[in-house]
């Protein structure tokens, strides 16, 4: 459990544009302001209203789309996305969006989430024909699409979707109409802006800042948005559950300066960390966040309780991800690259140290272990996330209980397994009281499965990693 630095990933980032004459190079910078939800590859397929066009590539956007690749993509629409591997793991053909050809017409999907039914529905489809070029869960949307009996598009896309279960953020891209779609429970992100005349979809509002976009509403759960050239509309293709929006978009992966369900970023993070200086008050000198996510709430956490703010940790924003490194001593010497503490902050200090959540406990560990040998008196750690003791079946790599320490640790032995002199987490009503909701309310509006196991879904029987069902047997 303690051999790896890894943390929570999100899966994806999405972007789509129509009605731009420059569409693939809104997209590229749409992107780039979404680089923090996928960094394994990026693409991006245009319609110039005759035939679609792709270019994808692995790693970051800026490896991904090398000079000269973006004035090849002509096209007043397009759709992009940033991936990080969960379902049906890395490599170029896992990277989306994903574009299939066929007589008729093109059509290119872009993901967010992850569909729970994934695997049974695609053994159907392999019985009836059905040759899948991708280990992607993606794939089996557009096979939906293509064998549905319906007549028009727009039809056969319902149908998809209503043999699908999980989560997703959708946009479906042809010649002559792009698609949007959320699942009945909201579970990702999915917003709609304007760029002039031109509609703008993306994961995250801090893309529409990156391009010049005005936000203007959310995809809303079980509905259909369809763009093309007569405008905008939108139906429901299923009757909407209560919204479960990802309670970590608060706390771990949305960008500070996004909005998610109409709640900026940085502001719930701010009153997190307020509320955690109340439920878990101590004796300190001084704050610090493990940047960057958790620095609002390090910043609410010192208002809260009086102790000062600052910079303790510093990020070095130029190394690669550390958790493949080799061997144990280089993935020890990775956390050092990654994060420096500031001996003039710390040294001869009781800290506080704000960080989002902890999966594994390893990285945690490790930065307490900076924090002491660059003189700290003290490490007292609070985490603005309750304990994370389910996995994620929505799109998040925490694929197994027996990964996440606090389902088979109490918080006392997570404490005395990191070197702190203190850990707390917050509560599930403080958190939902932090981000800014009712926690009265049995409709909070946030998936809570990660700390309380309660799936807003059915969760099948083959998503479910081997170890947790000996664990649970």
């Amino acid at each position: 459990m303690f051999g790896e630095i890894k943390g929570l990933n999100e899966e994806c980032g999405v972007f789509a544009i129509w009605g731009h004459k420059d569409a693939s190079q809104v997209t590229y910078y749409g992107l780039h302001s979404l680089q923090h939800r996928g960094q394994e590859g990026a693409g991006i397929v245009v319609s110039d209203g005759d035939k679609l066009s792709t270019h994808k590539g692995l790693g970051l956007v800026t490896k991904a789309f090398k000079e000269g690749e973006l004035e090849k993509l002509q096209g007043h629409a397009a759709i992009g996305h940033v991936r990080y591997a969960t379902s049906g793991g890395g490599g170029l053909l896992n990277v989306q969006p994903l574009l299939f050809q066929s007589q008729t017409s093109g059509l290119a999907l872009a993901h967010n989430g992850n569909i729970v039914n994934a695997n049974g529905v695609k053994s159907d489809l392999e019985r009836e024909g059905s040759i899948f070029q991708s280990t992607s869960d993606t794939e089996v949307i557009a096979h939906l699409i293509k064998r549905s009996p319906h007549p028009t598009l727009e039809e056969q896309f319902k149908d998809a979707l209503s043999t699908i279960k999980g989560a997703y953020a959708l946009a479906v891209l042809t010649e002559d109409k792009l698609m949007v779609a959320m699942d009945p429970n909201g579970l990702r992100p999915l917003s709609i802006g304007r760029m002039g005349d031109a509609y703008v979809v993306a994961s995250e509002t801090c893309a529409f800042d990156a391009v010049g976009a005005v936000h203007e509403r959310e995809v809303q759960p079980g509905e259909i948005v369809i763009i093309d050239k007569d405008g905008m509309r939108s139906q429901l293709f299923s009757k909407p559950a209560d919204r479960q929006i990802c309670s970590m978009e608060y706390v771990y992966f949305a960008r500070p300066d996004s909005d998610v369900d109409q709640i900026n970023v940085h502001t719930a993070r701010k009153s997190l960390g307020k509320q955690m200086a109340k439920e878990t008050p101590v004796e300190a000198d001084v704050v610090t966040g493990v940047p960057d996510s958790s620095i609002s709430a390090a910043i609410g956490f010192a208002e809260q309780s009086g102790i000062p703010y600052e910079l303790g940790l510093i990020k070095n924003r130029y190394v690669g991800r550390t958790f493949i490194q080799p061997t144990q001593e280089l993935r020890e010497q990775g956390v050092k690259m990654k994060l420096s503490p500031v001996r003039g902050v710390v040294a001869g200090k009781r800290v506080v140290m704000v960080d989002d959540s902890i999966v594994r406990g390893t990285t945690s560990r490790r930065i307490v272990q900076l924090l002491k040998d660059a003189g700290a008196l003290e490490v007292h750690v609070r985490i603005t996330s309750p304990p994370i003791t389910h996995p994620c079946f929505y799109g998040i790599d925490t694929s197994t209980k027996a990964e996440l320490i606090a389902s088979t640790h109490t918080t006392e032995e997570m404490r005395e397994k990191m070197g702190a002199d203190s850990l707390a987490f917050i509560s599930i009503d403080g958190m939902l009281e932090g981000i800014g909701r009712s926690s009265q309310d049995k409709n909070c509006g946030q998936c809570l499965a990660c700390f309380t196991g309660n799936y807003p879904t059915e969760i099948y029987e083959d998503t479910v990693h081997p170890h947790d069902k000996v664990m649970n047997s």
